[in-house]
């Protein structure tokens, strides 16, 4: 699969599973994986789940999807912008920032996530 194959599988994946069920989103973290949301930093798997958990029910409507290669070879930048909405109200505009990073052939978890909520617009 190229870069925009599996950058696109897995905003899809990503954003359905989180709408539907967080819990399962777990298997796409590590420890060594890094979650910044609204300026919190937050590493590995079980303090990203807690964090993501904590946020409630959402409801995401993606907009764009950005993909660029990485300096790593086996890693994949990807720019996600689009709606939210938390606990049924109004929808937000919010960008989120994914770094994949390749274990295997096929295999990636999420080594970087930025995410950020865009207000005033």
């Amino acid at each position: 699969m190229s870069a925009e194959e599996v950058a696109n599988a897995f905003v899809q994946h990503f954003f359905t599973t989180f709408d539907n069920g967080v819990d399962n989103l777990a298997g796409l973290f590590s420890d060594q994986s890094m979650l910044t949301f609204e300026g919190q930093q937050v590493q590995g798997a079980a303090n990203i789940m807690q964090k993501l958990k904590a946020i409630g029910p959402v409801n995401h409507t993606v907009k764009t999807t950005d993909i660029q290669p990485s300096s790593n070879p086996n890693a994949i930048v990807i720019f996600v912008t689009g709606a939210i909405k938390i606990g049924g109200d109004n929808p937000l505009h919010f960008c989120e920032f994914f770094q994949l990073v390749g274990t295997g052939p096929g295999q990636y978890y999420v080594h970087n996530c930025v995410f950020r909520l865009n207000y005033g617009l």
